[in-house]
């Protein structure tokens, strides 16, 4: 897997100024434009709010991580699955290096008879073996997880 991660300079994203946003390119052909958050004190150090920051990207990839596995093993145990969402909420520390501390995952798994005992096993199963970015972010933060299912 690679990645080249770009400082775009004192550019101009969507018709705004930013001095701290970057563009990544993914070993797949992907881009993905990242900014910094604004800095009042020295706004030259400052992104402009005009994409997400580095970690929420980091926060973002381990959902599409987990909630692809979650999807992944339901229909692979022949549930029928129509739709999963996973909202994470997480916190930081307050010192650098600003590493997550404690992350909350909420998932809603829609579906036609879905078995609630099936969705738990499958979101542990992400959690505890399969979903490696969750897993590796265990190693500072306390991952906890919940879940609802809904019938359709």
């Amino acid at each position: 897997m690679e990645c080249t991660v770009s400082w775009t300079g004192n550019s101009t994203i969507t018709g705004s100024r930013s001095n701290m946003s970057f563009l990544a390119e993914t070993g797949s052909g992907h881009t993905l434009v990242m900014d910094g958050a604004p800095d009042a004190d020295k706004p030259e150090n400052g992104g402009a709010n005009l994409a997400p920051r580095p970690m929420e990207t980091v926060l973002a990839g381990t959902g599409g991580c987990t909630a692809y596995d979650v999807v992944l093993i339901l229909k692979r145990g022949r549930q029928d699955v129509r739709g999963c969402s996973v909202k994470l909420s997480a916190e930081r520390a307050a010192v650098d290096p600003k590493v997550f501390t404690k992350i909350h995952m909420h998932f809603v798994v829609t579906g036609k008879g879905l078995a609630a005992s099936a969705v738990e096993r499958a979101v542990a199963m992400s959690h505890d073996k399969y979903c490696s970015a969750t897993i590796m972010l265990a190693k500072t933060a306390d991952i906890t997880t919940s879940f609802e299912v809904l019938e359709v």
